[in-house]
């Protein structure tokens, strides 16, 4: 029973594993000032819109890395 289950488990954590590295190399936007806390998914979304400086594209990783938080407009 314990080996059913095991290879029931064993898919499932794979799956999510993998689902985890795709998220993180999503592309997302965000605004180049210092003050900037958030990142986008939409280059053009409302959050964006008072950036006085360029919108750069980057990846989900790097942005959480850069410890910004996905904007509230984002839904």
């Amino acid at each position: 029973m314990k080996n059913s289950k095991a290879l029931f488990l064993l898919p499932v954590v794979l799956l999510l594993s993998f689902n985890a590295a795709i998220e993180e190399e999503k592309t997302v936007y965000i605004c180049k000032t210092k003050s900037s806390k958030k990142y986008h998914y939409r280059k053009n979304c409302r959050g964006l819109s008072r950036c006085s400086t360029t919108i750069e594209k980057v990846t989900l990783k790097k942005a959480k890395a850069s410890k910004k938080t996905l904007c509230g407009w984002e839904d």
